[in-house]
């Protein structure tokens, strides 16, 4: 289902006149009202009037996570302190936390940005989503309220946690959407297994996961145990909340919402722009935002953009779902390792379940070594211990050739890494303590 043919299946020259104008009037804005963006543009020798042409981005400043922290909590509003109607903001586990503040058309755009996202994934006004995102100051649960909320679907606004009623909702209300991160997705799969839920004779039949990485074997994990299809989306609180992109049913990249989000792909090391294609940092500018607009917002996230045409009609360009996030990325003695890459490999070995955590420290040669501490099935784990070497090794071969580096698999009992009901923790690195 397309929500906005309009905005989503526009020409292409006719879509980057719009970006083209909606970004001289962005930089106009953040000149005049933002002391910040006016400085670091002088520091740059750029003003309003030099951006021609959409290739003339590169010429304006980025922004960082940092910069938004230490422009707590006001200090990049570009709109009357009266005209904002909603704040939401990062968890702030480090530091100062990330704030976005919405005028009342920013909301209206949030609404409109979550209904093609939720469209995307099959959503109709006849469905009955259940939403166990996050409330509150999280993006996650709101934002997916309102999409469902603008497409006239009915919404249960679950929140995260409280498995058990979850489950006992989505039977009696007969859900047939379900919105949440992956790895809750998978918690809940699996509690309804203990309980003797069927989940399959479920009318539950979609689901839109985001706010973390998630591999293609864990997608296919999730629509095995659930029988639906699984669809992945993406956003940061820092431009929107969830709505900045998302899958269609061909499930082959994410449709960028590119009328109200500009897209680019940098390299991380040296800030230049990548050609389409090309894996990098992905990068936004807001292009319609009113309250805390931002120009060239590195994300951290690692993907690359699609140009060729989708199956579904959309013309919007799309992104590859993540590969990981430069911050997350783990350097094991000078290889380049992301924990989605460590989770796609384990996933495709029978025997384990799709539960895991990477313990990095320093060894007794002051080396980096990686402990794989992996979850295995209860009819694995009360075999003989022969056959649990044999899969112990077996993982230990595996990774070693994904990955090219060695890594010490720790086989546990099923149930015993901690579970998580929003962003699931997957690296404990001990270098750092």
């Amino acid at each position: 289902m397309i929500f906005n043919p309009d905005a989503e299946c526009m020409e292409g020259a006719a879509r980057k006149g719009l970006q083209l104008a909606r970004l001289k009037n962005l930089v106009e804005t953040l000149y005049a009202k933002v002391p910040f963006y006016r400085e670091k543009m002088d520091a740059l020798g750029v003003r309003p009037a030099d951006i021609h042409r959409l290739a003339d981005i590169t010429r304006l400043p980025f922004t960082t996570k940092d910069d938004l922290r230490q422009n707590y909590p006001h200090g990049l509003l570009a709109c009357p302190k009266d005209r904002i109607v909603e704040v939401h903001m990062s968890s702030g586990t480090t530091g100062k936390p990330v704030v976005d503040e919405y005028t009342q058309n920013d909301i209206n755009i949030w609404r409109e940005a979550m209904a093609r996202t939720l469209a995307g994934g099959g959503c109709t006004r006849d469905d009955i989503v259940q939403n166990c995102y996050g409330y509150g100051l999280f993006t996650g649960g709101p934002g997916a309220h309102y999409g469902a909320m603008t497409i006239g679907a009915e919404v249960l606004p679950m929140s995260s946690g409280n498995t058990d009623r979850q489950l006992m909702v989505m039977q009696d209300f007969g859900s047939t959407m379900l919105t949440c991160t992956p790895s809750y997705a998978l918690y809940m799969a699996e509690e309804a297994a203990a309980a003797g839920i069927d989940l399959k004779k479920l009318p539950i039949g979609k689901g839109c996961f985001g706010a973390e990485p998630w591999s293609e074997n864990m997608r296919k994990e999730i629509e095995t145990r659930y029988g639906m299809k699984a669809y992945d989306i993406y956003g940061l609180t820092e431009i929107i909340g969830p709505g900045v992109s998302f899958e269609c049913e061909a499930q082959n990249g994410l449709h960028i919402n590119e009328d109200l989000f500009y897209p680019e792909i940098i390299d991380p090391a040296t800030g230049e722009t990548l050609p389409v294609g090309e894996r990098g940092e992905l990068v936004f500018t807001t292009l319609t935002k009113e309250g805390t607009p931002l120009l060239r917002y590195r994300t951290r996230d690692i993907t690359y953009l699609i140009a060729e045409p989708c199956s579904c009609g959309r013309t919007t360009a799309r992104m590859h779902r993540l590969f990981g996030r430069t911050d997350d990325m783990l350097i094991i003695r000078g290889v380049n390792v992301f924990p989605s890459q460590i989770e796609h490999a384990l996933f495709e070995i029978e025997g384990t379940e799709p539960q895991y955590v990477i313990v990095v420290d320093r060894g007794a040669a002051r080396l980096d070594e990686v402990e794989l501490q992996v979850e295995v099935k209860e009819k694995f784990f009360s075999d003989e211990t022969k056959n649990l070497e044999i899969l112990r090794a077996r993982i230990e071969g595996v990774m070693k050739s994904k990955l090219q580096i060695g890594v010490k698999v720790k086989l546990v009992e099923p149930k015993t890494i901690e579970r998580s009901i929003g962003k699931a923790k997957r690296v404990i690195d001990k270098r750092q303590i």
